[in-house]
């Protein structure tokens, strides 16, 4: 198993050169882009992925590992049910490459006012007919025995799963590549190129690559390139810490979650460990140009977030970071070829502390590891998944809001289909760009 997490010290496995022709670049070498690549080569499409650092060497490899149905909003449940059959069969052609078992996701009470949101989400499962249960307090004891904690209910989806994303996507990647994609490492996309306002090609520090399709899958860079473009939406980005345990006795076989901590198993025997909502936010010049489209999820949970006055350097929101730069020289990409930020410790050892307060027979956990991720996000903590109208050829999927991994290869088979001009197979209205500009109601998901 590689080191964890992915960062620009991992070795570039595709050093290019990226081809002069093909009919899909995809920006970003993340799950989406990764997922993307593979289905529209199956489609039978020229595709390059051009990824400006390392493959998955932000979000896609920092995650929690989860495979999760139980508590998607509504508009994702179909393509996330259809990412897990996905998942099913990726797990067959690789075996325990990708690390996938199907062992469950727990969602904890802490409080009465939790169950009450458990029930309300349970309507969601029962329309799509998913395996979701909400379990008694009781339940909750059998389920995790040898806790010193009384939950008072649950909620519980024994189909959900579990990966590990720092060797998950990379061996996806190899998939795409037997499949006829070119992967590019270190090949930062500096600009589309146009003619008559279409897609012709792409900009890239190796040089131009002609094409009339480019998916836009670069995460919390996304809304950095598409604003250079002149395509804005309000994506943010969120610094979330994950910590992974050394080996130590099984607890619970899958992924569970209450207010405090977060924990799922991992295949070296430890735990990733993360706190159960609380992150920190860098504010930027984006933060006060989204502020309003923001205000409804801040309403409803201000208090897990630690504010920061800036970000640091070449971060994508940083203050000193360019919004405007030329093609023939290099970009902000270039500049930071891996976001790899510090992790909050201070919210980490919380984290130990709740795990130690939990299992008191194990002791507080002994740490193998700590990393930290750039979450993007969006106001209504849903996707972008959408062609944009004002550029043809232009395809965005963004703002996964940390639920990218586990619908990854569902959202790549969406945007694939997309671009291809073929049936899509799922309602994308939820996920429209043109609601942030329509006068539309900013809906937050649910949240669990």
């Amino acid at each position: 198993m590689m080191p964890f997490p992915i960062s620009e010290a991992t070795p570039i496995r595709f050093p290019g050169p990226p081809p002069r022709v093909c009919d899909v670049v995809i920006i970003g070498g993340g799950v989406v882009g990764v997922m993307s690549a593979w289905f529209l080569a199956e489609r039978g499409l020229k595709v390059a992925l051009c990824e400006k650092g390392r493959i998955a060497g932000e979000q896609s490899s920092r995650n929690w590992g989860w495979i999760r149905q139980q508590g998607r909003d509504p508009g994702e449940l179909p393509i996330m049910m259809e990412a897990r059959r996905i998942w099913e069969n990726l797990a067959q052609e690789f075996g325990d490459a990708l690390g996938f078992q199907r062992t469950g996701v727990l969602y904890l009470a802490n409080k009465e006012k939790d169950i009450a949101g458990f029930e309300e989400w349970m309507v969601h499962a029962r329309a799509h007919g998913l395996d979701t249960r909400q379990l008694s307090a009781a339940e909750v004891r059998a389920l995790l025995p040898g806790t010193a904690i009384d939950w008072p209910g649950g909620l519980f989806t024994a189909s959900d799963a579990r990966a590990e994303p720092w060797v998950a996507v990379p061996t996806l990647v190899n998939g795409a590549v037997a499949r006829g994609v070119t992967v590019v490492e270190n090949c930062a996309v500096r600009a589309l190129d146009r003619a008559g306002g279409k897609v012709v090609g792409v900009i890239t520090e190796q040089g131009r690559i002609a094409c009339d399709q480019v998916v836009l899958a670069g995460g919390a860079w996304s809304s950095l390139f598409a604003r250079a473009e002149g395509v804005t939406f309000p994506q943010l980005a969120v610094l979330a810490s994950v910590a992974a345990t050394e080996p130590m006795p099984e607890v619970y076989p899958g992924a569970a979650v209450d207010g405090d901590f977060a924990f799922r198993r991992r295949m070296d025997g430890g735990y990733t460990l993360a706190p159960g909502a609380e992150h920190d936010f860098f504010i930027g010049p984006d933060a006060f140009r989204a502020f309003r489209f923001y205000l409804p999820v801040l309403k409803n949970d201000w208090r897990s977030t630690t504010f920061r006055p800036s970000a640091p350097k070449g971060f994508p929101d940083a203050w000193s970071t360019a919004r405007r730069w030329s093609a023939d020289a290099p970009s902000p990409f270039e500049a930071m070829r891996v976001l790899n930020p510090k992790p909050n410790m201070a919210t980490i050892g919380r984290v130990q502390d709740a795990f130690a307060k939990a299992y008191p027979a194990l002791g507080r956990p002994k740490l193998k590891a700590v990393w930290a991720g750039m979450i993007d996000t969006m106001p209504d903590v849903v996707p972008v998944i959408d062609r944009v109208a004002a550029i043809p050829g232009l395809t965005i999927a963004t703002g996964m809001s940390g639920h990218g991994f586990g619908i990854g290869p569902g959202i790549g088979r969406v945007v694939a289909d997309l671009v291809a001009g073929n049936t899509v197979g799922h309602d994308l209205s939820r996920f429209r760009l043109s609601r942030f500009s329509d006068g539309s109601k900013i809906v937050p998901g649910p949240a669990l």
